[in-house]
């Protein structure tokens, strides 16, 4: 009985944290279908008539489409490349470490400590003096680099899970360096690299503080075109709404068609 009382609870509980989450997305959802008029009235209206108007004009403000391109090149660009750099570097610490190497991930994640704005100047002048302020090159580029620490460590621990044993054999076998990390090592360890590209992708997609800082319009991705709604003339509830919920949208389809993969990828080596 106090099993079943325990089990209860827990999912109880397990609703009420999902519900807490969920609701602001649900609020902005419905903000989406208001007038400006109803979006700001006190107290807020729960029933209303909805309106698709706000999408309209998200659609045909400052070309959209642009925007959504800008956010898909620098998401995915910034993913292949940092795990062009990554890969190799989790592969040569987890198989090949050092006296170093335990130092060296550490400081690598602690840059993630660091905050932004600290190294915002001397990046917008490297940026400026080499033009890539406002385009999508330089948010690859910057994006990978704010990336690499949390994805190398995610490799790493992929890496460390996969049984020595096999890459042993593959040495005896005569598999070289390179051949033994594209043939045995990337295959064995692909749901962890999926779920870390993934990840990637994600926060690549959700970055807001370097984009508001390095774009202005040409490579501005979905973050900045949001922002755009706050303005002097006033904050836009209902359209900012429906501008967010059409940028969330995209990732939380790609979230929820992998969970799958990304719970495997998450868990990969977590029971041997």
């Amino acid at each position: 009985m106090n099993d079943a009382r325990k089990k209860l609870w827990t999912t109880v509980l397990a609703w009420v944290v999902a519900l807490l989450v969920f609701f602001p997305i649900l609020w902005m959802g419905l903000t989406a279908f208001k007038t400006e008029t109803v979006a700001v009235s006190t107290p807020p209206a729960l029933v209303f008539s909805p309106t698709t108007d706000n999408f309209r004009e998200v659609f045909e403000r400052s070309n959209y489409g642009r925007f959504v391109w800008n956010s898909i090149a620098v998401s995915f660009g910034s993913t292949i490349l940092a795990l062009v750099f990554a890969i190799p570097a989790a592969y040569a610490m987890a198989f090949f470490p050092t006296k170093r190497t335990s130092g060296t991930l550490l400081w690598m994640l602690s840059t993630k400590m660091m905050p932004p704005v600290g190294v915002l100047i001397p990046i917008y002048l490297l940026f400026r003096d080499a033009g890539l302020l406002d385009t999508v090159t330089g948010l690859i580029l910057i994006y990978t680099l704010i990336n690499l620490p949390i994805v190398v460590w995610m490799l790493y621990t992929y890496f460390k899970d996969v049984p020595g044993e096999i890459m042993e054999a593959g040495r005896v076998d005569g598999a070289r360096p390179m051949q033994e990390l594209f043939l045995l090592l990337i295959p064995l360890a692909l749901p962890g690299i999926a779920s870390t590209g993934l990840l990637s992708i994600i926060l690549s997609w959700n970055e807001a503080f370097w984009s508001l800082n390095l774009t202005s319009s040409g490579g501005a991705p979905l973050t900045a075109f949001i922002a755009s709604y706050s303005s002097p003339q006033g904050l836009f509830w209902a359209k900012l709404s429906a501008a967010s919920l059409m940028a969330i949208a995209p990732i939380l389809i790609i979230g929820w068609m992998s969970q799958k993969q990304l719970v495997s990828g998450l868990t990969f080596g977590a029971v041997k």
